[in-house]
């Protein structure tokens, strides 16, 4: 039979070192894809979002500019619009949306087109 040994005190215990704070949201795009609609004041315009840090990305917007050529490839004017952001998009998700974007018809006479050659994402 064994003796029983000193009692032993047990050991204070450091309270667990907090968890690290997230990486901010880090939101890349893709080269913007343009495709002809029937209507010439009118394109469709595909982007892809990739979210390569740690936090969702929660609210932002897409910028378009859209420019009016005439037949003879001249830059008649530009067109700014913006619409919302797929949100949320979450840690290491990727999103594709495609956009129709269109400028007032009256601005796009007939032998004319629109080319949206800008995108800009701001995001929170």
């Amino acid at each position: 039979m064994t003796e029983p040994g000193p009692a032993q005190s047990p050991v204070p215990s450091r309270p667990p070192a907090p968890a690290p704070a997230p990486a901010p949201a880090a939101l890349t795009t893709g080269t913007p894809v343009r495709a002809a609609t029937d209507r010439r004041w009118c394109e469709d315009v595909t982007l892809d979002f990739h979210n390569s840090g740690g936090t969702a990305v929660r609210s932002g917007t897409v910028a378009f500019g859209t420019h009016v050529i005439g037949a003879l490839g001249i830059d008649w004017a530009t067109v700014d619009s913006t619409v919302p952001l797929p949100t949320p998009i979450a840690p290491g998700a990727r999103k594709r949306r495609t956009w129709t974007v269109c400028v007032d018809s009256w601005r796009v006479p007939l032998g004319m087109h629109v080319e949206t050659r800008e995108v800009s994402v701001r995001w929170e």
